[in-house]
């Protein structure tokens, strides 16, 4: 079993949901999201989900975009969100990494090179945001091939006809976009999302995590009743801005949220069947 089952079923086991956190791999700087990331399992991440920094990051609001652009201000790259990981494992080797972002940065530094250094590093999944199943020959199936699973996203516009296809090469968990359009955009509607897992789980058995429109611990237990998981990403940067606005550590501010979020997920009794 991979990293990603392990978790997952263990989750299954205590009878709970997960709690997914995104933050921009070098964000605000190298040194201080590596901190961030060493301590996000202690606050309470199940998951985490580290963003590969992007100039043109089309399904990102402006404040994961903004994320995306102080780091590479501050000189991220591949090389070193690859860093970030391999760091990560020598103190941990159990919780799920999933890289996510888009295409462009993986195919500039070669799919081959990319799926062997991500592997070796200890990448678990991936989450490209603008491949569809139609392009799966590029980055999934090879990806797969590597032991790598690959993160498909569903949206309220994923109808019968279109699940299939999105699910045919998806594996470790599908990732439920809550709401139509850019993340940070608006509040995820927990009924509709209850809906929306429930239908999905007809056609497949591995986890949903719900992701998009999720700031707060009162919304984070409503989606964590529905679903396999709650992913948490825009709340999570915005605490790096404000942390530099106030002159305060980035890494201990978003992991205070963390800690919030993460209390408030495990006192729902039971995530969804």
């Amino acid at each position: 079993m991979s990293r990603i089952d392990k978790r997952f079923a263990a989750l299954r086991a205590e009878g709970r949901a997960g709690f997914v956190t995104f933050i921009t791999a070098g964000d605000p700087d190298h040194e201080t999201c590596a901190r961030l990331l060493a301590g996000l399992p202690a606050a309470g991440a199940d998951v985490i989900e580290l963003g590969m920094p992007f100039s043109d990051p089309m399904a990102d609001g402006p404040s994961i975009e903004a994320a995306g652009l102080r780091a590479l201000a501050k000189g991220a790259s591949m090389q070193m969100t690859l860093k970030l990981v391999r760091d990560f494992r020598q103190k941990d080797n159990d919780t799920p990494i999933v890289l996510m972002g888009y295409f462009n940065p993986i195919s500039a530094y070669g799919v081959d090179r990319f799926l062997v250094d991500a592997k070796a590093a200890g990448v678990d999944g991936l989450i490209v945001v603008d491949l569809p199943p139609e392009e799966d020959d590029e980055l999934c199936l090879p990806a797969v091939k590597a032991g790598i699973h690959f993160i498909r996203l569903a949206t309220p516009t994923t109808d019968e006809q279109r699940l299939p296809a999105v699910l045919a090469n998806t594996s470790g968990f599908l990732y439920y976009v809550s709401i139509a359009g850019i993340t940070g955009a608006a509040a995820a509607d927990p009924d509709a999302v209850g809906k929306a897992v429930a239908r999905i789980k007809k056609h497949t058995k591995i986890p949903v995590a719900v992701g998009f429109g999720i700031r707060d611990g009162k919304r984070a237990a409503e989606i964590a009743r529905v679903a396999d998981a709650a992913v948490v990403g825009t709340a999570l940067v915005e605490r790096v801005a404000e942390a530099q606005i106030k002159g305060i550590d980035p890494a201990d501010h978003v992991l205070a949220l963390v800690r919030d979020l993460s209390k408030a997920i495990r006192g729902v009794a039971k995530a969804a069947a």
